[in-house]
């Protein structure tokens, strides 16, 4: 699975404080680099922060290419399909996320959340020269459910499925019933808030 993360964090606990903070930076990203990771900035904390568990919101981002040709400069950066989408079919369905509900249906089988009660707060869609990018915001999402909302909002926008069958989807809580998962490679981790 290839995710891809614009902005992410991560926390340690260091018994000495970092003389050089710049220094430090130049010497992890020497480890790290050639692993396409860069590090870009150190921040102090209170010994209570958690890199996962303090988040108030997560953005994912996912990416579409919806053209006749296969993307070159972003190859392996977005979901190419050459069927034409009906986004504004698309926004209808993606409505029916927002708020307070029971992801179970978008949930993969191997996820181990106690819950699958989640709270979508936003989902922007944009489509702009055959790209087409979609926004979610949550405090937390359960394992695979961004590439499974994806899948479905295909779906609808291909008109597969009309506003009526993807409505009793999302209501049915079963996982059987869901589309196909969109691909990894779509999947960008736009920013965590804290």
């Amino acid at each position: 699975m290839q995710l891809h993360a614009i902005e992410q964090s991560a926390h340690f606990d260091c018994k000495k404080e970092i003389q050089n903070p710049d220094k430090f930076l130049k010497s992890v990203n020497y480890f790290v680099n050639n692993m396409s990771v860069s590090i870009i900035g150190i921040k102090k904390k209170k010994l209570n922060f958690h890199a996962r568990f303090s988040a108030k919101q997560r953005i994912y981002k996912y990416i579409i290419f919806n053209r006749l040709s296969r993307p070159s400069i972003e190859k392996e950066r977005g979901w190419h399909i050459i069927k034409k989408l009906d986004i504004s079919l698309m926004k209808k369905g993606a409505k029916k996320f927002l708020g307070t509900k029971d992801f179970s249906t978008f949930r993969s089988s191997s996820c181990n959340a106690k819950s699958p009660i989640r709270t979508m707060k936003a989902i922007k869609i944009k489509s702009i020269k055959g790209r087409v990018e979609i926004q979610f915001k949550s405090q937390s999402f359960l394992q695979q459910q961004v590439r499974s909302m994806v899948g479905c909002l295909k779906y609808l926008a291909e008109k597969k499925w009309d506003l009526k069958k993807f409505d009793l989807v999302l209501k049915s809580k079963k996982r059987s019933l869901c589309a196909p998962p969109a691909p990894a490679e779509g999947l960008f981790l736009e920013k965590v808030i804290y």
